[in-house]
Protein backbone atom coordinates (compact mmCIF):
# COMPACT_ATOMS: atom_id res chain seq x y z
CA UNK A 1 0.00 0.00 0.00
CA UNK A 2 2.84 2.10 0.43
CA UNK A 3 4.46 1.84 -2.39
CA UNK A 4 0.79 2.75 -4.38
CA UNK A 5 0.36 6.05 -2.11
CA UNK A 6 3.77 6.87 -3.35
CA UNK A 7 3.37 6.66 -6.46
CA UNK A 8 -0.17 8.71 -6.00
CA UNK A 9 1.43 11.37 -4.63
CA UNK A 10 2.03 12.95 -8.02
CA UNK A 11 -0.96 11.35 -10.02
CA UNK A 12 -0.66 13.41 -13.38
CA UNK A 13 2.94 12.80 -13.77
CA UNK A 14 2.80 9.16 -12.97
CA UNK A 15 0.01 9.13 -15.23
CA UNK A 16 1.74 10.91 -18.32
CA UNK A 17 4.91 8.50 -17.49
CA UNK A 18 3.00 5.07 -17.65
CA UNK A 19 1.26 6.70 -20.56
CA UNK A 20 4.12 6.96 -22.28
CA UNK A 21 5.18 2.94 -21.54
CA UNK A 22 1.80 1.94 -22.70
CA UNK A 23 2.28 4.03 -26.45
CA UNK A 24 5.81 2.11 -26.55
CA UNK A 25 4.80 -1.32 -25.68
CA UNK A 26 1.30 -0.86 -27.91
CA UNK A 27 4.09 -0.42 -30.80
CA UNK A 28 5.73 -3.10 -29.70
CA UNK A 29 3.06 -5.76 -29.61
CA UNK A 30 1.39 -4.24 -32.68
CA UNK A 31 4.72 -4.81 -35.10
CA UNK A 32 5.55 -7.98 -33.24
CA UNK A 33 2.51 -9.60 -34.56
CA UNK A 34 2.88 -7.88 -38.05
CA UNK A 35 6.11 -9.82 -37.58
CA UNK A 36 4.65 -12.91 -36.12
CA UNK A 37 2.67 -13.12 -38.94
CA UNK A 38 5.01 -12.71 -42.06
CA UNK A 39 7.78 -14.70 -40.38
CA UNK A 40 5.05 -17.57 -40.09
CA UNK A 41 4.09 -17.28 -43.49
CA UNK A 42 7.79 -17.12 -44.58
CA UNK A 43 8.63 -20.13 -42.38
CA UNK A 44 6.12 -21.97 -44.48
CA UNK A 45 7.13 -21.44 -47.08
CA UNK A 46 10.61 -22.78 -45.83
CA UNK A 47 9.19 -25.61 -45.16
CA UNK A 48 7.38 -25.87 -48.52
CA UNK A 49 10.03 -26.18 -50.48
CA UNK A 50 12.46 -28.09 -48.27
CA UNK A 51 13.95 -30.86 -50.13
CA UNK A 52 11.84 -29.60 -53.54
CA UNK A 53 11.84 -27.82 -56.76
CA UNK A 54 9.45 -25.41 -58.41
CA UNK A 55 9.53 -25.34 -62.10
CA UNK A 56 7.31 -22.92 -64.09
CA UNK A 57 7.11 -21.09 -66.90
CA UNK A 58 9.99 -18.30 -67.36
CA UNK A 59 8.38 -16.07 -69.56
CA UNK A 60 6.63 -14.16 -67.14
CA UNK A 61 9.66 -14.53 -64.54
CA UNK A 62 8.46 -17.63 -63.27
CA UNK A 63 5.93 -18.06 -60.15
CA UNK A 64 3.12 -19.59 -62.39
CA UNK A 65 2.88 -17.19 -64.27
CA UNK A 66 2.18 -18.32 -67.76
CA UNK A 67 1.26 -22.25 -68.12
CA UNK A 68 3.37 -25.10 -68.96
CA UNK A 69 3.18 -27.81 -71.26
CA UNK A 70 1.63 -30.88 -69.73
CA UNK A 71 4.44 -33.15 -71.81
CA UNK A 72 7.21 -31.51 -69.99
CA UNK A 73 5.88 -33.25 -66.77
CA UNK A 74 7.17 -36.85 -68.06
CA UNK A 75 10.61 -35.42 -69.61
CA UNK A 76 11.56 -33.87 -66.45
CA UNK A 77 10.02 -37.31 -64.37
CA UNK A 78 12.92 -38.57 -66.65
CA UNK A 79 15.91 -37.17 -65.50
CA UNK A 80 18.23 -38.59 -63.08
CA UNK A 81 17.90 -37.64 -59.88
CA UNK A 82 14.00 -36.88 -60.21
CA UNK A 83 11.65 -39.58 -57.59
CA UNK A 84 8.50 -37.95 -58.93
CA UNK A 85 7.08 -34.89 -60.94
CA UNK A 86 4.03 -33.83 -59.51
CA UNK A 87 2.15 -31.64 -62.42
CA UNK A 88 0.12 -29.06 -60.14
CA UNK A 89 -2.68 -25.53 -61.04
CA UNK A 90 -2.66 -22.78 -59.43
CA UNK A 91 -4.79 -19.38 -59.91
CA UNK A 92 -6.57 -17.04 -58.30
CA UNK A 93 -10.04 -18.08 -56.24
CA UNK A 94 -11.55 -14.56 -57.36
CA UNK A 95 -11.86 -13.62 -61.31
CA UNK A 96 -11.02 -9.96 -60.31
CA UNK A 97 -7.85 -9.54 -57.70
CA UNK A 98 -7.08 -6.09 -56.76
CA UNK A 99 -3.71 -6.68 -55.45
CA UNK A 100 -2.67 -5.17 -51.98
CA UNK A 101 -1.24 -6.87 -48.87
CA UNK A 102 -2.35 -10.13 -47.53
CA UNK A 103 -2.34 -13.61 -48.80
CA UNK A 104 -4.95 -13.65 -51.41
CA UNK A 105 -7.07 -16.60 -52.01
CA UNK A 106 -5.53 -19.42 -54.14
CA UNK A 107 -7.14 -22.06 -56.21
CA UNK A 108 -5.06 -25.29 -55.95
CA UNK A 109 -5.34 -28.65 -58.21
CA UNK A 110 -3.29 -31.96 -58.07
CA UNK A 111 -3.22 -35.56 -58.02
CA UNK A 112 -3.83 -36.62 -54.47
CA UNK A 113 -0.81 -38.74 -53.16
CA UNK A 114 1.26 -38.29 -56.79
CA UNK A 115 4.17 -37.29 -54.13
CA UNK A 116 4.21 -40.90 -53.31
CA UNK A 117 4.05 -39.78 -49.49
CA UNK A 118 7.20 -37.83 -50.06
CA UNK A 119 5.69 -34.13 -49.07
CA UNK A 120 6.88 -33.12 -45.37
CA UNK A 121 5.02 -30.29 -45.57
CA UNK A 122 1.76 -32.46 -44.43
CA UNK A 123 -1.85 -30.99 -44.26
CA UNK A 124 -4.22 -32.45 -41.82
CA UNK A 125 -8.53 -31.99 -42.27
CA UNK A 126 -10.10 -30.68 -39.12
CA UNK A 127 -13.55 -31.91 -40.20
CA UNK A 128 -14.06 -34.05 -43.38
CA UNK A 129 -11.69 -35.69 -45.61
CA UNK A 130 -8.76 -35.04 -47.81
CA UNK A 131 -9.02 -35.60 -51.70
CA UNK A 132 -7.70 -38.87 -52.92
CA UNK A 133 -6.96 -40.32 -56.38
CA UNK A 134 -10.44 -41.30 -56.70
CA UNK A 135 -11.64 -38.22 -56.78
CA UNK A 136 -9.99 -37.49 -60.41
CA UNK A 137 -12.86 -36.33 -62.68
CA UNK A 138 -15.47 -35.16 -59.55
CA UNK A 139 -15.97 -31.74 -58.58
CA UNK A 140 -15.27 -31.58 -54.97
CA UNK A 141 -13.11 -29.10 -53.39
CA UNK A 142 -10.97 -28.83 -49.27
CA UNK A 143 -10.96 -25.61 -48.00
CA UNK A 144 -8.10 -24.16 -45.94
CA UNK A 145 -8.86 -22.66 -42.55
CA UNK A 146 -9.49 -19.30 -43.46
CA UNK A 147 -10.91 -19.13 -46.62
CA UNK A 148 -13.50 -21.81 -45.42
CA UNK A 149 -14.49 -19.34 -42.76
CA UNK A 150 -14.89 -16.15 -44.81
CA UNK A 151 -16.77 -17.80 -47.61
CA UNK A 152 -18.51 -19.74 -45.22
CA UNK A 153 -18.03 -23.50 -46.59
CA UNK A 154 -19.32 -26.74 -44.81
CA UNK A 155 -18.36 -29.82 -45.32
CA UNK A 156 -21.24 -31.80 -47.13
CA UNK A 157 -22.48 -29.03 -49.04
CA UNK A 158 -21.91 -27.46 -52.27
CA UNK A 159 -20.00 -23.75 -52.87
CA UNK A 160 -19.41 -22.08 -56.33
CA UNK A 161 -15.58 -21.61 -57.26
CA UNK A 162 -15.01 -19.33 -59.81
CA UNK A 163 -18.88 -20.04 -61.00
CA UNK A 164 -18.20 -23.95 -60.95
CA UNK A 165 -20.21 -25.87 -58.27
CA UNK A 166 -18.19 -28.41 -55.94
CA UNK A 167 -18.97 -30.32 -52.88
CA UNK A 168 -17.15 -29.64 -50.23
CA UNK A 169 -15.66 -32.97 -48.40
CA UNK A 170 -12.97 -31.30 -46.01
CA UNK A 171 -11.45 -28.31 -44.18
CA UNK A 172 -8.22 -28.35 -42.95
CA UNK A 173 -6.21 -27.68 -39.92
CA UNK A 174 -5.13 -23.79 -39.27
CA UNK A 175 -1.42 -23.83 -40.10
CA UNK A 176 -1.29 -19.82 -40.12
CA UNK A 177 0.50 -20.40 -43.70
CA UNK A 178 -0.60 -20.18 -47.30
CA UNK A 179 -2.29 -23.38 -46.99
CA UNK A 180 -5.32 -21.69 -44.61
CA UNK A 181 -6.11 -19.10 -47.96
CA UNK A 182 -5.98 -22.20 -50.44
CA UNK A 183 -9.48 -23.94 -52.06
CA UNK A 184 -7.63 -27.57 -53.33
CA UNK A 185 -9.47 -29.16 -56.44
CA UNK A 186 -8.61 -32.50 -58.15
CA UNK A 187 -6.02 -31.48 -61.19
CA UNK A 188 -8.32 -32.39 -64.18
CA UNK A 189 -11.41 -30.14 -62.66
CA UNK A 190 -8.42 -26.95 -62.04
CA UNK A 191 -7.11 -27.45 -65.92
CA UNK A 192 -10.78 -27.20 -66.93
CA UNK A 193 -10.98 -24.22 -64.78
CA UNK A 194 -7.54 -22.92 -65.84
CA UNK A 195 -7.80 -23.34 -69.09
CA UNK A 196 -10.93 -20.81 -69.30
CA UNK A 197 -8.30 -18.41 -68.18
CA UNK A 198 -5.13 -18.40 -70.76
CA UNK A 199 -5.16 -16.35 -73.73
CA UNK A 200 -7.11 -17.19 -76.42
CA UNK A 201 -4.09 -17.97 -78.66
CA UNK A 202 -2.92 -20.81 -76.22
CA UNK A 203 -6.48 -22.58 -75.93
CA UNK A 204 -6.30 -22.98 -79.75
CA UNK A 205 -3.20 -25.14 -79.35
CA UNK A 206 -3.61 -27.16 -76.46
CA UNK A 207 -6.44 -28.75 -74.63
CA UNK A 208 -7.45 -28.39 -70.66
CA UNK A 209 -5.33 -31.73 -69.73
CA UNK A 210 -2.39 -30.01 -71.33
CA UNK A 211 -2.03 -27.26 -69.31
CA UNK A 212 -0.17 -26.71 -66.20
CA UNK A 213 0.98 -23.97 -63.90
CA UNK A 214 3.90 -25.55 -61.98
CA UNK A 215 5.60 -28.60 -61.27
CA UNK A 216 6.51 -29.76 -57.88
CA UNK A 217 9.76 -32.18 -58.10
CA UNK A 218 10.61 -34.11 -55.32
CA UNK A 219 14.82 -35.28 -55.58
CA UNK A 220 15.98 -38.64 -54.76
CA UNK A 221 17.64 -38.83 -51.72
CA UNK A 222 21.29 -37.75 -51.86
CA UNK A 223 20.97 -35.69 -55.41
CA UNK A 224 22.64 -32.38 -55.59
CA UNK A 225 19.24 -30.03 -55.70
CA UNK A 226 20.97 -27.28 -57.17
CA UNK A 227 22.65 -28.67 -59.87
CA UNK A 228 18.94 -30.84 -60.58
CA UNK A 229 17.54 -27.41 -60.99
CA UNK A 230 20.09 -26.41 -63.56
CA UNK A 231 19.95 -29.59 -65.48
CA UNK A 232 15.96 -29.06 -65.54
CA UNK A 233 16.37 -25.77 -67.05
CA UNK A 234 18.87 -26.85 -69.48
CA UNK A 235 16.47 -29.43 -70.34
CA UNK A 236 13.36 -27.83 -70.55
CA UNK A 237 13.13 -24.90 -72.73
CA UNK A 238 12.07 -21.29 -71.30
CA UNK A 239 11.78 -23.20 -67.92
CA UNK A 240 12.35 -21.56 -64.95
CA UNK A 241 12.99 -23.18 -61.29
CA UNK A 242 13.07 -22.22 -57.43
CA UNK A 243 14.94 -24.51 -54.68
CA UNK A 244 14.16 -24.11 -50.79
CA UNK A 245 17.57 -22.52 -50.84
CA UNK A 246 16.83 -19.81 -53.56
CA UNK A 247 13.46 -19.36 -51.88
CA UNK A 248 14.99 -18.50 -48.51
CA UNK A 249 18.07 -16.21 -49.92
CA UNK A 250 14.98 -14.66 -51.87
CA UNK A 251 12.46 -14.14 -48.98
CA UNK A 252 14.86 -14.11 -45.92
CA UNK A 253 17.18 -10.77 -46.34
CA UNK A 254 13.67 -8.68 -47.14
CA UNK A 255 12.20 -10.11 -43.85
CA UNK A 256 15.20 -9.35 -42.13
CA UNK A 257 15.16 -6.20 -43.05
CA UNK A 258 11.73 -5.72 -42.23
CA UNK A 259 11.83 -7.13 -38.82
CA UNK A 260 14.58 -4.62 -38.25
CA UNK A 261 12.73 -1.92 -39.19
CA UNK A 262 10.13 -3.07 -36.57
CA UNK A 263 12.35 -2.88 -33.71
CA UNK A 264 13.91 -0.35 -34.59
CA UNK A 265 10.46 1.76 -34.49
CA UNK A 266 9.29 -0.49 -31.29
CA UNK A 267 13.23 0.16 -29.31
CA UNK A 268 12.61 4.04 -29.99
CA UNK A 269 8.70 4.48 -28.51
CA UNK A 270 10.39 2.56 -25.62
CA UNK A 271 13.66 4.80 -25.26
CA UNK A 272 11.32 8.08 -24.61
CA UNK A 273 8.80 5.74 -21.85
CA UNK A 274 12.60 4.24 -20.42
CA UNK A 275 13.27 8.78 -19.99
CA UNK A 276 9.39 9.23 -18.71
CA UNK A 277 10.84 6.75 -15.75
CA UNK A 278 14.08 8.45 -15.32
CA UNK A 279 12.55 11.82 -15.09
CA UNK A 280 9.70 10.85 -12.59
CA UNK A 281 11.75 9.27 -10.44
CA UNK A 282 14.00 11.83 -10.33
CA UNK A 283 11.43 14.11 -9.55
CA UNK A 284 10.11 11.10 -6.83
CA UNK A 285 13.58 11.56 -5.13
CA UNK A 286 13.93 15.19 -5.25
CA UNK A 287 10.29 15.58 -3.57
CA UNK A 288 10.92 13.03 -0.91
CA UNK A 289 14.78 14.03 0.14
CA UNK A 290 13.60 14.68 3.48
CA UNK A 291 11.77 11.46 3.89
CA UNK A 292 14.89 9.19 2.64
CA UNK A 293 17.18 11.13 5.02
CA UNK A 294 14.84 10.18 7.95
CA UNK A 295 15.17 6.40 6.77
CA UNK A 296 18.56 6.60 6.57
CA UNK A 297 19.14 8.45 10.16
CA UNK A 298 16.83 5.84 11.79
CA UNK A 299 19.18 2.88 10.31
CA UNK A 300 17.49 2.47 6.43
CA UNK A 301 20.54 1.09 4.60
CA UNK A 302 21.63 2.40 1.22
CA UNK A 303 20.07 -0.68 -0.40
CA UNK A 304 16.80 -1.00 1.47
CA UNK A 305 16.68 2.60 -0.28
CA UNK A 306 17.95 1.28 -3.65
CA UNK A 307 15.32 -1.38 -3.72
CA UNK A 308 11.91 0.55 -2.97
CA UNK A 309 12.54 2.93 -5.67
CA UNK A 310 13.33 0.26 -8.44
CA UNK A 311 10.51 -1.74 -7.49
CA UNK A 312 8.06 1.88 -8.07
CA UNK A 313 9.99 1.98 -11.04
CA UNK A 314 9.43 -1.64 -11.82
CA UNK A 315 6.02 -1.05 -10.99
CA UNK A 316 5.29 2.06 -13.40
CA UNK A 317 6.78 -0.49 -16.36
CA UNK A 318 5.02 -3.54 -15.65
CA UNK A 319 1.75 -1.20 -15.49
CA UNK A 320 2.35 0.54 -18.83
CA UNK A 321 3.37 -2.56 -19.85
CA UNK A 322 -0.14 -4.40 -18.91
CA UNK A 323 -1.81 -1.52 -20.39
CA UNK A 324 0.49 -1.25 -23.86
CA UNK A 325 -0.20 -4.95 -24.26
CA UNK A 326 -4.36 -4.49 -23.58
CA UNK A 327 -4.49 -1.39 -26.39
CA UNK A 328 -2.26 -3.41 -28.41
CA UNK A 329 -4.12 -6.94 -28.45
CA UNK A 330 -7.40 -4.90 -29.11
CA UNK A 331 -6.24 -3.24 -32.06
CA UNK A 332 -4.61 -6.73 -33.28
CA UNK A 333 -8.12 -8.05 -32.99
CA UNK A 334 -9.86 -5.49 -34.26
CA UNK A 335 -7.35 -5.04 -37.56
CA UNK A 336 -7.77 -9.07 -38.05
CA UNK A 337 -11.52 -9.01 -38.25
CA UNK A 338 -11.99 -5.98 -40.20
CA UNK A 339 -9.56 -8.16 -42.91
CA UNK A 340 -11.00 -11.40 -42.33
CA UNK A 341 -14.07 -11.10 -45.06
CA UNK A 342 -11.07 -10.13 -47.73
CA UNK A 343 -8.70 -12.43 -46.32
CA UNK A 344 -5.77 -9.87 -45.23
CA UNK A 345 -5.13 -10.94 -41.77
CA UNK A 346 -2.19 -9.30 -41.01
CA UNK A 347 -1.65 -9.96 -37.38
CA UNK A 348 -0.45 -12.90 -35.26
CA UNK A 349 -0.41 -11.91 -31.35
CA UNK A 350 1.59 -15.11 -29.70
CA UNK A 351 1.26 -15.71 -25.84
CA UNK A 352 5.38 -15.19 -26.38
CA UNK A 353 4.93 -11.74 -27.76
CA UNK A 354 2.63 -11.15 -24.77
CA UNK A 355 5.07 -12.47 -21.74
CA UNK A 356 8.33 -10.18 -23.75
CA UNK A 357 6.05 -7.24 -23.97
CA UNK A 358 5.00 -6.72 -19.97
CA UNK A 359 8.61 -8.73 -19.10
CA UNK A 360 10.53 -5.77 -21.10
CA UNK A 361 8.38 -3.13 -19.85
CA UNK A 362 9.17 -3.79 -15.95
CA UNK A 363 12.40 -4.38 -16.71
CA UNK A 364 12.86 -1.16 -18.42
CA UNK A 365 10.78 0.59 -15.64
CA UNK A 366 13.25 -1.40 -13.09
CA UNK A 367 16.79 -0.21 -15.37
CA UNK A 368 15.31 3.37 -15.51
CA UNK A 369 14.87 3.77 -11.70
CA UNK A 370 18.67 2.56 -10.91
CA UNK A 371 20.15 6.29 -11.32
CA UNK A 372 17.59 8.04 -9.22
CA UNK A 373 17.31 5.19 -6.93
CA UNK A 374 21.84 5.19 -6.42
CA UNK A 375 21.65 9.09 -6.01
CA UNK A 376 18.69 8.90 -3.65
CA UNK A 377 21.29 6.29 -1.28
CA UNK A 378 23.93 8.56 -1.81
CA UNK A 379 22.50 11.40 0.27
CA UNK A 380 23.88 12.37 3.27
CA UNK A 381 21.44 11.89 6.03
CA UNK A 382 21.72 15.21 8.02
CA UNK A 383 22.01 16.91 4.75
CA UNK A 384 18.41 15.25 3.52
CA UNK A 385 17.01 16.23 6.86
CA UNK A 386 17.83 19.79 6.41
CA UNK A 387 16.62 19.59 2.95
CA UNK A 388 13.55 21.98 1.81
Amino acid sequence: MRLLRNLARRKLRTALTIAGITIGIWALVVFSSMANKINSLVEGGSQYFENKILVTDASGGGFAALPVEAEEVGRIAGLDGVAAAVPQVSFFADEEFSGGFGQPDQVEGSVAGADGGRETFVLRPVQGRLLTPEDEGADVAVFGSDVARERGAVVGQPFDVRGRRFQVVGILEPTLTAPDATIYLPLRAAQEMFYEQVPPIVRDNTTPDGLVSQVVIYPTPGTDIAALADRIEATVENSATLTGEEFDDLIGSSVAIFNAIIIGVALISLVVGGLSVINTMAMSVAERTREIGIKRAIGGSRRRIIRELMVEAGVIGFIGGLLGLALGAIVVFLANEAGRTSGTVLFDLTPGTALFAVGFSTVLGVLAGVLPAWNAARLDPVAALRYE
